[in-house]
C-alpha cells in the first residue's frame, strides 16, 4: 500500500485550519521546520519502492516516528504546553472529524454492491467514469469512489494493462467531480462553513468543471482505446447485466449528508475547551451521528454483500494511521503559512498580489493547487481564503474570480499526487489489494503532469475562466 496524505476526501469534512498555529509563532520558524513533513511524504513515496517489506510491515511506526520528531521539536523550542496544545488541536479539531467522516463514507459506500457482467471496454469505462464524475458532488468524492472503484476494477480484471483506468478514476471521480458542492470536497465545505453560499460553486464553476472533465474524459477515451486495441481480442460472449444491492446504504449516505448540513446550520453556542481547543457541541453531535450511521450500515448490510465487494478495513486503517502522522507533521508548515508576509513562505503569498494590491487570480489558482497537491487541500484553501480577504461576501462579490481560482485550484489539483486528497490513497490501496499494478508515487505524478497540467494551463488561458475574469 503506498502513499497518502490528508485532506478528506470525498465528501465533506471538518478540516484542518491554521487555527492550530494559535500557540505557535510561525514567523519564528525557519524552513527546516518543514523537514518532518517532507520526511513523511518522502517516506510514503519512496519506502514502498525501496524497502517494500519494511514499509508494509512498519508504516505505522514510520509515521509515528515523524510525528514524534515534530512534537519533540515544538516542545523543545516553544515549550511542552505549546506542543500539547498543538497536538490536541490537530487531533480533536482536525483529525477526529476527518477520519470519522472518511470512515463513515467508506463503510456505507462499501455496503453498496454493484453486480453484473460488465466488460471493461473503452465505452464501458468511459460511462463509469462519467457517471462517477457526475455524482461526486452529490455523494462526495469518497462516496462516489467507494461505490464505483470495485465494479470498475472487476470490469477490467481480465485486461493486461488496467492501471491507467484507475489513475483516470482518481483524476475524475476522486477530485474533479467534487467541485460543484460543499458536499463534494473538503475545501469547499470549509468555504461553506465560512459563509460561502451552498450553491455558489455550482453556479460559478459548472462551466470550468465541465470543460476540465470533458477534456480529461476525452484523453482517457483515446488512451484506453489505444491500449484496448493492443490487447488480445475480448470475449465476444461477454454481456452487461447490472444490479444494485445494499440499497439501504444509499439512504444512509443521505443521512450522512443531512448530518453534515445540520451541523453547519445548528449553532447552539456550546463548546468545550480542551487544552486550548474549542470542541463545539454541533460537531460532536455530527461525529456521533456519523459513527452511528456507520454502525447501522454494518448491521443492516448482509456480510455477503461486503464479501462480494472485496471489502476489508485495511485501506481505511492505512489511511487512518498515515494521516494521523501527516496531520501532526504538517503543524509547523501551517503555522509558517499562517504567518503570512512574516513567515518563511512569504514569497508564496506575495506572488498572489500585484503591486497595486489587486489579486493575481492565476497565481491564486496555481499556488493553491500546487500546495493542495502535496499538502492538505483543506487548510491550503483556508490559508488562501483568508489571504484573499476572509470575508465570504466580498469573495462572492467583487472578488468572485479570486474565490473561483482558489476553489478550483484546491479541488482540481488534489489529483496531482496520491497524497493530494484522501480518496486518492484509498483508491490506490483498494486497487493494490485487488491486484492492480498501480504506478509508483512518482510515476503517478508523471501521469498527472502529462494529462492534467496541460488541461489546467488551457483553463488558465480561456477567456471564460473566472481565473482571468470574475463572473
Amino acid at each position: 500500500m503506498i502513499i497518502l496524505r490528508p485532506v478528506i476526501a470525498g465528501g465533506v469534512l471538518l478540516i484542518p485550519s491554521a487555527a492550530q498555529a494559535a500557540t505557535l509563532d510561525g514567523a519564528q520558524m525557519a524552513w527546516y521546520w518543514a523537514l518532518p513533513f517532507a520526511g513523511i511524504l518522502l517516506s510514503i513515496a519512496l519506502c514502498p519502492l525501496l524497502v517494500p517489506k519494511i514499509w508494509h510491515g512498519h508504516y505505522g511506526k514510520i509515521a509515528l516516528g515523524w510525528a514524534v520528531v515534530t512534537l519533540v521539536a515544538i516542545a523543545a523550542f516553544f515549550g511542552t504546553s505549546a506542543a500539547l496544545a498543538a497536538f490536541v488541536h490537530a487531533a480533536l479539531a482536525e483529525y477526529m472529524s476527518f477520519i470519522i467522516l472518511l470512515f463513515a463514507l467508506y463503510v456505507v459506500a462499501g455496503g453498496i454492491l454493484v453486480t453484473g457482467t460488465l466488460r471493461g471496454t473503452p465505452l464501458t469505462n468511459l460511462a463509469i467514469l462519467t457517471f462517477g464524475t457526475l455524482i461526486a458532488s452529490v455523494v462526495g468524492t469518497t462516496g462516489a469512489s467507494m461505490i464505483l472503484i470495485r465494479p470498475l476494477i472487476r470490469a477490467n480484471a481480465a485486461r493486461a494493462g488496467n492501471a491507467h483506468v484507475v489513475v483516470f478514476f482518481i483524476f475524475l471521480v476522486a477530485n474533479i467531480g467534487g467541485a460543484l458542492s460543499p458536499l463534494g470536497d473538503p475545501p469547499l465545505f470549509v468555504g461553506f462553513l465560512r459563509g460561502v453560499d451552498f450553491f455558489w460553486t455550482a453556479q460559478h464553476l459548472w462551466m470550468q468543471t465541465m470543460i476540465v472533465a470533458v477534456l480529461v474524459l476525452a484523453i482517457f477515451f483515446v488512451v484506453d482505446t489505444l491500449k484496448f486495441r493492443a490487447e488480445p481480442a475480448p470475449d465476444a460472449g461477454a454481456s452487461v447485466a447490472l444490479a444494485v444491492r445494499g440499497r439501504r446504504n444509499i439512504a444512509l449516505i443521505v443521512l450522512i449528508v443531512a448530518a453534515i448540513l445540520l451541523s453547519a446550520a445548528w449553532q447552539p453556542g456550546i463548546a468545550f475547551d480542551i487544552h486550548g481547543t474549542k470542541v463545539e457541541l454541533q460537531n460532536l453531535a455530527r461525529d456521533a451521528a456519523l459513527i452511528v450511521i456507520a454502525l447501522a450500515s454494518m448491521w443492516l448490510t448482509p456480510d455477503e454483500h461486503r464479501a462480494a465487494n472485496g471489502f476489508t478495513f485495511e485501506p481505511i486503517r492505512e489511511v487512518a494511521i498515515l494521516f494521523a502522522g501527516i496531520f501532526v507533521a504538517i503543524i509547523p508548515v501551517l503555522a509558517m503559512l499562517q504567518a503570512g508576509s512574516d513567515g518563511t513562505f512569504a514569497f508564496l503569498l506575495q506572488a498572489v498580489t500585484a503591486r497595486d494590491g489587486t489579486p493575481h487570480e492565476a497565481a491564486y489558482f496555481w499556488l493553491t493547487g500546487a500546495l493542495s497537491g502535496f499538502l492538505d487541500n483543506a487548510p491550503t484553501y483556508l490559508v488562501f481564503f483568508e489571504l484573499a480577504s476572509g470575508d465570504a461576501r466580498e469573495l462572492m462579490g467583487p472578488l468572485s474570480g479570486t474565490l473561483a481560482a482558489i476553489s478550483m485550484g484546491a479541488v482540481y489539483m488534489g489529483a496531482l499526487s496520491y497524497i493530494g486528497n484522501a480518496p486518492n490513497l484509498m483508491i490506490y490501496a483498494i486497487a493494490t489489494e485487488q491486484g492492480v499494478r498501480m504506478p509508483s508515487f512518482f510515476a503517478y505524478v508523471m501521469w498527472a503532469a502529462c494529462v492534467l497540467v496541460p488541461v489546467f494551463l488551457l483553463l488558465t488561458l480561456l477567456p471564460i475562466s473566472p481565473i482571468l475574469k470574475p463572473f
